[in-house]
């Protein structure tokens, strides 16, 4: 008998009028309401590529299931159109099973599906998908509420089955839950091989195993209020391993719906201090999340201005636009006080809105102000004046008397244009009062949140322009990215303060959150209205804390991305399409690195589709997760391949090329100490460029390696570009060492494994430690493509040191020092780094930091500057990247700077 299969993806369907009312016991239903109920229909399937023909019923359509072998990788599909004829359903099969019940809903009312699997004695697939609509209404307290979800469930909260503590913010129509999980995944470990008394030439350098690790979790979802029964439903049915009794709440719905919290779930309600938990989620987001922050522009073919991460993040000022504003002065991470507020806010635009339109919904409203003219019914200064009133500076088009025009003309006005000027009137006001509170405090930062922004552009524009305009230019209006879910983040971190979840830092994984303003087609199987900036935020737990290199010139001011895709539309569709054409490649790469996984391929297909969704949510929303940058491409496809258990597919090909490259280490020293020492100088640097060009991230080095498996150093020497080099400091490098004392201690920043570390950086490295310097080695913290990491160097370390006296004398004295970045990306982000690297730098006094590869000193740090003796080297193996820069494929970059004294 055939293994059974499991359904992998949500379903969306309707269920018509004309069903069969057939009581059903397990059938999911709001307390004391009907139900109306479909008996099981089951359809046959057969494997292959064609869709298997669906029985046709009256009101059904749109029917979709994916169902998925767990061995062999292929997948069984059924597709379903409007049905005319009846067809009669027959019993469930002996021997079937439940797999899971779907909530689904599409247009206004509620289903239920249950999906049950049967193979009988001839090995034939059975699916049967068994749906309830709603009948009527409960007569509970909350039995109003609609039981549907929009979202798959199973894609909204993930890792439920592992949360150990929860936390919910209720407001007036979105709720947002936060709850912390551990989550298991597969990470690739090297261990040396004990080589004593073996033929060590056959052998391979270390042993790579791939274990499970377990690790934390932060996952932040909103939805609409009207779901609320439906996911706490869900919630209780697959909670299972929470650690906790107590449910953190916060918000005006938590007393409303505290009984039914409570009922559901089992758990105490505890509720928090709404601006405390504000403030908590302020700071949390402003500490951990790069490109949080940012300004509006409306005129811009960039709307969205993503600033860089301040270290220093107090003192601002928070407004929060609820119902009416709150205005809080936030001094320190627990310091801060209210210090002013107004009753007009987005209850009086909701309110007076609603009497004036005649319509009752907030994003209704909001969607007729985008529409509407504020001229036809505000009065204008040059209504007033004629023009512009000039003894005042005031402008023509400004207004002088917001609804002025109703009190003198006949005419009725439209709904778009009194719900505009009813905006304009709010924002302003609001404005105001934000400007006089900043300057009257000497505070420079202002961050706009609350129910009344929640990322509309028609609000953010009215607000930008109100502080611009009473601030003179002085203060920019800043919104958040995330700053829909500061209520359910402060109040998630109350409840975990005895887990002190401030000591570690926090990381946005891409691979699990939907973007600001999204309509990701890779979370939904359908459009959806949005409500609000995010619907899904995941967080990971880093291993160690993140801070800034102490080296940076200006951290404030430190941009680690060279050219910003989101301003760039020429450079943007480039890459988009560069990463779309690679993306089979990966997914091949991937599926290969495993070749003993039964489901490898099953899983590499899963995540090329997310990934192409990912960069077609990017073509139409460049700024979905912050500033869209080369580093970011790249940040997703690694989130996304861990995601689905491909934790390091270079693995193979790094422990080969690393064994490879050991065996030419000492013949390669053996010429270069047979140079004359300024024959030696450039030696070293050309074979550090060289080295660099062992990069599988490129495709022009991937084809060529894979096709020409001879190619090697010498091979990559040949490529070069001859001096002058596109960028070439090299002249002035080398009278610094002729001329200038050695250096106290050289951070570098290494790039790829194999013949790149071994014999491009490590002769450079023992050279510089000849001269006297100390040398920080930092490697990647975790794997990137094919980027050495930190556990890898350990090992190459040692097997260099074996067959080299300086390296051994430099180990052993401590001279020569290994240290993790704290990243496992293939670019480099100097505001986060391992705080240990940090600590290291300042104990040793480091005066210079080598950065290589086209990662890290190209795509990102080319602009960077810092406090010391720089040196930024690479090849550039891309022909568009190489064309911007006014060079061609396998132009080299060598920049030696100097700071500013």
């Amino acid at each position: 008998m055939r293994r059974p299969h499991r359904v992998s993806q949500a379903l969306s369907c309707r269920v018509g009028c004309d069903t069969v009312q057939t009581p059903d016991a397990g059938c999911p239903r709001a307390a004391g309401s009907a139900g109306v109920l479909l008996p099981p229909l089951w359809i046959r399937f057969s494997l292959g590529n064609t869709p298997a023909p669906l029985p046709e019923r009256p009101g059904l359509s749109l029917l979709v299931a994916v169902v998925t072998p767990r061995a062999g990788g292929r997948s069984l599909r059924a597709h379903g159109g409007e049905g005319g004829a009846s067809a009669r359903s027959p019993p469930a099969p002996a021997g079937s099973r439940l797999i899971r019940i779907i909530y689904a809903a599409v247009s206004i009312t509620c289903k239920f599906m249950r999906i049950y699997l049967h193979t009988d004695e001839a090995g034939q697939e059975w699916v049967a998908f068994k749906m309830a609509e709603r009948g009527g209404r409960g007569s509970g307290g909350h039995g109003s509420l609609d039981k549907s979800i929009t979202l798959p469930p199973d894609e909204i909260f993930r890792n439920l089955e592992n949360a150990k503590r929860f936390a919910i913010d209720i407001g007036g129509s979105l709720t947002k839950l936060a709850y912390y999980s551990t989550v298991q995944h597969k990470v690739a470990r090297v261990r040396s091989f004990d080589h004593s008394g073996k033929d060590i030439e056959n052998e391979p350098l270390y042993e790579i195993t791939v274990q499970e690790e377990i690790t934390a979790r932060l996952h932040f979802i909103k939805f609409e209020n009207t779901y609320i029964e439906t996911c706490l439903d869900f919630i209780k049915d697959h909670l299972v391993n929470t650690e906790t009794k107590v449910i953190k709440a916060t918000g005006g719905g938590a007393y409303k719906f505290k009984d039914l919290i409570e009922k559901k779930l089992g758990l105490k309600v505890d509720k928090e201090d709404v601006m405390t938990c504000l403030i908590k989620g302020c700071n949390f987001v402003l500490r951990n999340i790069p490109h949080e922050v940012f300004a509006y522009q409306k005129d811009s073919d960039t709307e969205f201005r993503f600033q860089t991460n301040d270290p220093n993040i107090f003192p601002y000022l928070l407004v929060n636009i609820g119902s009416g504003v709150s205005i809080v002065k936030v001094e320190t991470e627990d310091k801060f006080e209210w210090i002013g507020g107004s009753s007009i806010g987005g209850g009086t635009f909701w309110g007076l809105g609603a009497l004036l339109t005649k319509t009752k919904k907030f994003d209704e409203l909001l969607q007729l102000a985008s529409k509407g003219q504020h001229t036809n019914v505000d009065m204008l200064v040059k209504d007033v004046y004629g023009g512009a009133y000039q003894t005042l500076g005031l402008s023509g088009n400004l207004i002088a008397s917001s609804f002025g025009k109703s009190t003198t003309a006949d005419k009725e006005f439209s709904k778009e244009d009194m719900a505009k000027s009813l905006l304009h009137m709010i924002s302003n006001d609001i404005g105001q009062l934000a400007c006089l509170y900043a300057k009257l405090h000497n505070l420079e930062k202002i961050y706009f949140g609350g129910f009344f922004i929640r990322g509309h552009p028609v609000t953010m524009r009215t607000i930008t322009y109100s502080i611009n305009f009473f601030s003179k230019g002085e203060v920019q209006a800043l919104f958040l990215r995330h700053e829909g879910y500061l209520g359910a983040i402060g109040a998630f971190l109350k409840g975990a303060e005895q887990d002190n979840p401030n000591q570690y830092s926090w990381g946005e994984n891409y691979a699990g959150s939907s973007g600001l303003m999204s309509t990701s087609p890779d979370v939904y199987p359908m459009q959806r209205t949005r409500s609000g900036t995010f619907d899904m935020l995941e967080m990971d737990r880093l291993e160690r804390p993140l801070v800034n290199l102490p080296l940076l010139k200006d951290p404030s001011t430190y941009i680690p991305d060279t050219v910003d895709l989101t301003d760039d539309a020429m450079a943007r569709k480039y890459w988009l399409t560069c990463f779309e054409e690679a993306l089979d490649g990966v997914a091949k790469r991937a599926a290969a690195s495993q070749p003993d996984s039964m489901d490898a391929l099953e899983r590499a297909e899963k995540f090329r589709q997310k990934y192409w969704n990912k960069l077609q949510t990017l073509r139409q929303q460049p700024f979905a997760y912050g500033t869209l940058t080369v580093r970011s491409l790249l940040d997703t496809r690694e989130h996304c391949l861990n995601e689905f258990n491909f934790p390091d597919p270079y693995s193979k090909i790094k422990q080969k090329e690393n064994g490879i490259a050991l065996k030419c280490f000492h013949s390669v020293i053996e010429s270069l100490d047979s140079l004359d020492w300024e024959e030696r100088q450039f030696a070293l640097v050309k074979g550090l460029l060289a080295g660099n060009v062992f990069d599988w991230g490129a495709k022009a080095v991937s084809d060529v390696l894979e096709s020409e498996p001879q190619f090697g150093f010498e091979e990559a020497k040949s490529k070069l570009q001859e001096r002058p080099w596109l960028q070439d400091s090299y002249n002035q490098w080398l009278e610094r060492l002729k001329e200038g004392p050695p250096h106290k201690c050289a951070l570098i920043f290494a790039d790829n494994s194999g013949i790149d570390i071994i014999l491009g950086v490590f002769p450079f490295v023992r050279e510089l430690l000849s001269r006297g310097t100390e040398v920080i080695l930092a490697c990647n913290s975790g794997p990137a493509l094919n980027d050495v990491t930190y556990s890898e160097s350990l090992i190459v370390t040692e097997r260099i040191a074996a067959m080299d006296p300086i390296i051994q004398s430099a180990l052993k004295e401590e001279k020569l020092l290994l240290v993790q970045t704290g990243s496992s990306s293939p670019c480099l982000d100097l505001s986060r780094l391992d705080k240990g690297l940090a600590v290291l730098v300042r104990e040793r006094k480091t005066d210079l930091v080598i950065i290589e590869g086209m990662g890290r000193a190209i795509h990102t740090n080319y602009y960077a500057a810092f406090k010391c003796e720089s040196l930024k080297l690479a090849v550039i193996k891309n022909s568009w990247l190489a064309d911007r820069l006014g060079g061609k494929i396998f132009s080299v970059i060598f920049k030696y700077e100097v700071p500013c004294q």
